[in-house]
């Protein structure tokens, strides 16, 4: 069984809802299944150092998971268009993985969530997927296709799976995100699957 990586940052909740639905699409392909991990937030105070394990929820991604993995399914909040500066330092951290070209032809997808519906959704994806491309990796977006990307209200776009929370829970995505974050894992491991 190969593996696609879900890996996220989250701060309230949506974003780990959105990793979940994904999660759920990923293990609908046959002989694929998900790898969900999420990364520990940046310190304000620069000596401290987060646990190697989460007190709850998944564990914290290691580079070896990026090389582990047949593809890769990253999210985060939007913070002012740009990813959360905990999944940055993560994917800062993957030079090593670069420079063995260990991610090199994998696909990758991107989800992300906002509270507002102009709170930079399509900025922050494409901000995200400047680092992978620069590891050689293949973007795989939502086509217009998929029902929901012409129904929707809420999130979704082209770029990547997305929730715009509003006045809601954080973590109470609408019918459409839900199908679309679906699409989104099932699209990526499909063609991972092909890719191997």
């Amino acid at each position: 069984m190969s593996e696609i990586l879900v890996l996220y940052y989250s701060l309230n909740g949506a974003t780990e809802s959105l990793a979940r639905e994904i999660c759920r699409g990923v293990d609908g392909v046959a002989d694929m299944a998900s790898r969900l991990r999420t990364v520990p937030p940046v310190s304000a105070v620069t000596e401290a150092s987060t646990d190697n394990i989460p007190e709850s929820g998944p564990p914290y991604a290691t580079a070896q998971d990026l090389t582990e993995c047949a593809g890769l399914v990253m999210g985060s909040p939007t913070r002012f268009g740009n990813m959360d500066a905990s999944l940055k330092y993560f994917v800062d951290s993957t030079v090593g993985e670069w420079m063995s070209a260990a991610a090199v032809g994998k696909p990758f997808g991107l989800f992300t969530s906002t509270s507002s519906l102009h709170g930079g959704q399509e900025s922050t994806l494409l901000s995200m997927a400047l680092p992978l491309l620069h590891h050689g990796m293949l973007y795989v977006g939502i086509p217009w296709t998929e029902a929901a990307m012409s129904t929707t209200t809420t999130g979704g776009t082209p770029y990547g799976a997305s929730h715009v929370s509003w006045g809601r829970d954080p973590d109470e995505l609408s019918d459409d995100e839900k199908a679309l974050a679906r699409a989104l894992g099932k699209r990526v491991a499909e063609i991972a699957k092909k890719l191997l």
